[in-house]
Formats: structure tokens, sequence, C-alpha cells
């Protein structure tokens, strides 16, 4: 009888330790937080929300438009179950104007591309997410998000803005090198596919994936010494660089996770350390009255 109370007891515990678990559990997907459940995670994730921008555009003959998107955001919602931030809903609104002749490809204006993530950012704000940190899909992205970082400098902010930058260590290499069986690509490559193999296999067509060509067409290599916008068009008409046909689930989820867990590791030093904020604030002061700064 003894026994049977010390049993019923235990199950009991852990019934209420479930439930318990269960109600207090907040989800770090932005748009299924509800309003009161928005203010605690902003205090749980200490005020990080993770932007990953993707885009809209052709990925070879075997992807689907969206595959930055899925890749930026599985990145991202892998890190914030590992560390828990707030992670904002599907953006694709990047620069894409190199791929305008594709089918599918939505390229918003320059100014328009500027001015809603500026109003996202400084939304965010208002709503006590003071440091936002970019995770970017999109290799045309590179350029103009780098350039609108260095644009809040102009103008005073009361949030960080951080540009996650991932770097391959030495072991993640060469680990990716032994799966690896093409030396080439960029864009809708064995890598690129390989990821999507793993995060939405339901969307690959690898029979598609040789079907066009993705090799550097090299049509501007008779004038050196120069950089002009056509010039990835020059070289990938096709908007594949690359060969896909090599993919492998195994080494989409390695390269997945090694960017998420050097994501975490950004979150968790992000959380802890005000430098930027701060030396934002002194940067603004002496900005405002130069003569004064100390020479």
């Amino acid at each position: 009888m003894k026994n049977l109370f010390s049993i019923l007891l235990l199950i009991c515990t852990f019934q209420l330790y479930a439930q318990t678990n269960t109600e207090t559990k907040i989800p770090y997907c932005y748009d299924e937080l509800t309003a009161p459940d928005f203010i605690k995670a902003v205090k749980q994730s200490s005020g990080v929300c993770l932007l990953p921008i993707g885009i809209l555009e052709k990925h070879g003959p075997h992807l689907p438009l969206g595959t930055d998107i899925f890749e930026c955001r599985k990145v991202a919602t892998t890190a914030a179950e590992k560390e828990y931030c707030v992670v904002f809903p599907t953006y694709y609104m990047g620069q894409i104007n190199e791929a305008r002749h594709q089918p599918g490809t939505i390229a918003y204006s320059p100014e328009l591309i500027w001015k809603i993530l500026q109003e996202t950012c400084d939304e965010l704000s208002r709503n006590g997410i003071k440091k936002i940190i970019i995770v970017n899909g999109h290799g045309g992205n590179n350029d103009f998000l780098k350039y609108f970082c260095m644009s809040q400098l102009h103008s005073q902010k009361d949030y960080a803005l951080i540009f996650y930058q991932p770097n391959e260590s030495e072991d993640i290499t060469k680990k990716i090198n032994a799966l690896r069986q093409t030396t080439t690509g960029g864009h809708a490559d064995e890598m690129e596919t390989s990821m999507m193999r793993y995060i939405r296999p339901d969307l690959v067509k690898t029979e598609l994936a040789g079907s066009q060509s993705g090799k550097n067409q090299g049509r501007l290599a008779e004038i050196p010494n120069q950089y002009t916008g056509i010039w990835w068009y020059a070289q990938y008409p096709n908007h594949y660089a690359g060969d896909a046909t090599k993919s492998s689930v195994e080494l989409g989820k390695l390269v997945i996770n090694a960017e998420a867990d050097q994501l975490v590791e950004l979150i968790k030093k992000v959380k802890l350390s005000n430098k930027i904020e701060d030396l934002q604030k002194q940067f603004y002061q002496e900005s405002a009255n130069p003569l004064n700064t100390k020479q």
C-alpha cells in the first residue's frame, strides 16, 4: 500500500511539473506570441530578436524561390531553441535586382527595401527589442546590409543593430570538405541544395539539378579591373552557380547546425554585454560636438 501511494504521488508530481512547464513555455516565433506573452518574451530574451532576411528568387531549376528564406529561418529557429530569443516572421524585402529577368523574382525598389528595414528595426525598438541581430540568407543582401548597418550612425538610435557573420572553424571546414563532392558554387549549388534537402526535402527536385548549366560564363572576362552591376548576370545568366547533382542531407544538416551554433554564441554574448550600446552613445555624443572630441 505504501509503495502504491509513493507511485501515485510520483505520478501526480510529474503531471504537475509537466503542466507547469507547458504553461510557462513561451514561443520564440514573434507571430506565434500573444500580446501578453510578447511582454514576457521580451524579458526572457533580454530584448534580443533575430531578424532572418531572405529573398524570393530563382534557385536553379530544382529549388524553390524561397530557398534563402527557409535556410536563414532554420538557422535562426535552431539557435532560438538552444538560447531563447525572439525570431521575427518571414522577411523577404532585400536586394535582388540581378535576378529580375527570372520568373518569380520579387525585386522591390532600393528606396523601399531601405525604408521598410529601417522602420522594422525602429518598430522593434519601440516594442522593447533593443538588440536586433540580422541573420542573412541571401548573398545579394550582404553589401546592402553592411551599408545599412553603417548608416545607423548617421542619426541616434536607442538600439543595437548587429549583422551576424558566421565563420567556419577549421574543424567544421574539414568536415564539410570531407562531404563535398564539388569545388565550385555559390547559388543553388551542392551546399544550398544539401541544406534544403535537410530543411524541406519535399520542395527539392533533385532530378532537375543537372538540367541547366551552373557554370561561370565569364562574359566580361575581357574587361579587367572593374565592377559593374551586371557582373552576376554576365557570369550566371541561369541564376544558378555550381553543380547540385552531388548534394546530401548529411552535408546540409552539418552546415545548418554549424551556423546555428555560432549564432547561439553570439546571442549569449549580446545578452550579457552592453558594449555596443555604450560605444554608440559615446559616438553620438562626440559626433554632435566633434570640436570637443579629445585629440
